[in-house]
C-alpha cells in the first residue's frame, strides 16, 4: 500500500506484517536466536516489497559468499584477513558518511545488495558470513561504531567492516572509543555482543533514522513494536510508543500504552509517573 506523499519504503499489509512479528518474536525467544533471520524479518517489516523470495534469496546469498572463503585459513588474524579480501576487497562492502542518511543501510537485504551500509549492518554480513564457514567470530559493541572480533580474547583481532574490513591494531580500537566518546576504551567493550543485543542496537538505530524525520513515524512505531517483542527489552520503550500513537492521531491506544507506562513506573519514580498520566490524559482531550 503506497502512500501519496512519502517515498518507499512502503510497509506491508497487515495481514503479512502480523506474520512477520509473530515469527520474529518467536526468533527472539529462541534458545539461540538467529541474527540474519531476525534482521531479514525486520527488514519485511520494513519495506514490504521484501517478500519470502527475497528473504530465502538473501540467506542463500550470505550462504554462497561464505562458500568462498578459504578453508579453514589459520588463526583470528588469518580469519580476519580472509573476510577481509573477500568481502572488502573482492566485493566492496564498505561505508561512508552519506550511509548513515538512508534508511536502507540498516536493513540486511538492501546492504547485501547495494554492498552499503551502517557499521552494524556491514558487521552483520562479516558475521554471517564467517559464521557459516566456522569462523570464531562475534560482534564487538564498541561505543558508536559497531566492529567484529576473532578469536578468544587472549588473541582477539578487531576488523571494521565500515572501512572495508581493515584489521584494527590496539590503537585503532583506542582511537575508534574516544573518537566517538571521548572517554577511554575499556576491556568491557570488547566483550562479544549477544545477537539480541545486535538486533535491539539496529533497531534503535531505525528509531534514531524516523526521529529525525517526524513524517516517518510510520517507521518509528514499526521498529518500537518489534523492540517490544524482544524478551528483555527497556521499559521506556513503552512510552515511546504512547507518543509515537498520540502523534499520528491514535489518542486512544496512545493514551492507554502511556497510563500502562505511567503504572510501570509509579513504583520507582511517583512524580514521573503522575506526569506521563497527565500526557494521557492530555491526549483522550483530543478526542473531543
Amino acid at each position: 500500500m503506497s502512500h501519496p506523499y512519502l517515498p518507499p519504503p512502503y510497509p506491508p499489509p497487515p495481514d503479512r506484517s502480523a506474520e512477520l512479528r509473530r515469527r520474529f518474536a518467536e526468533e527472539a525467544r529462541s534458545e539461540r536466536p538467529d541474527l540474519s533471520a531476525l534482521c531479514l524479518l525486520i527488514g519485511a517489516e520494513t519495506d514490504g516489497s521484501l517478500d519470502e523470495a527475497g528473504i530465502d534469496a538473501a540467506q542463500a546469498e550470505l550462504d554462497r559468499l561464505a562458500g568462498e572463503l578459504p578453508y579453514r585459513p589459520g588463526g583470528p588474524r588469518a580469519w580476519a584477513e580472509a573476510l577481509r579480501r573477500l568481502l572488502g576487497t573482492r566485493y566492496g562492502f564498505h561505508g561512508t558518511p552519506g550511509d548513515y542518511q538512508r534508511l536502507e543501510s540498516s536493513l540486511l537485504h538492501e546492504v547485501l545488495r547495494r554492498r552499503r551500509g551502517l557499521p552494524i549492518l556491514l558487521s552483520v554480513v562479516w558475521l554471517e558470513v564467517a559464521r557459516r564457514a566456522g569462523a570464531p567470530v562475534y560482534g564487538v559493541a564498541l561505543p558508536g561504531h559497531f566492529v567484529v572480533g576473532f578469536g578468544p580474547a587472549a588473541e582477539q583481532v578487531l576488523a571494521d567492516p565500515f572501512d572495508g574490513g581493515r584489521v584494527l591494531t590496539g590503537t585503532d580500537a583506542e582511537l575508534l572509543v574516544v573518537g566517538a566518546t571521548g572517554t577511554p576504551l575499556d576491556p568491557s567493550m570488547l566483550e562479544p555482543a549477544a545477537p539480541l543485543e545486535v538486533v535491539q542496537r539496529i533497531l534503535n538505530n531505525i528509531r534514531a533514522w524516523a526521529a529525525a524525520r517526524p513524517e516517518r513515524s510510520d517507521v518509528a512505531l514499526r521498529a518500537v513494536e518489534l523492540a517490544l517483542l524482544i524478551p528483555s527489552h527497556p521499559a521506556r520503550l513503552r512510552y515511546e510508543r504512547g507518543q509515537l500513537l498520540v502523534q499520528r492521531g491514535e489518542f486512544v491506544a496512545g493514551a492507554e500504552e502511556l497510563q500502562h507506562y505511567a503504572d510501570l513506573i509509579e513504583v520507582v519514580d511517583e512524580s514521573a509517573a503522575q506526569k506521563v498520566r497527565q500526557e494521557a490524559r492530555t491526549a483522550r482531550s483530543k478526542l473531543n
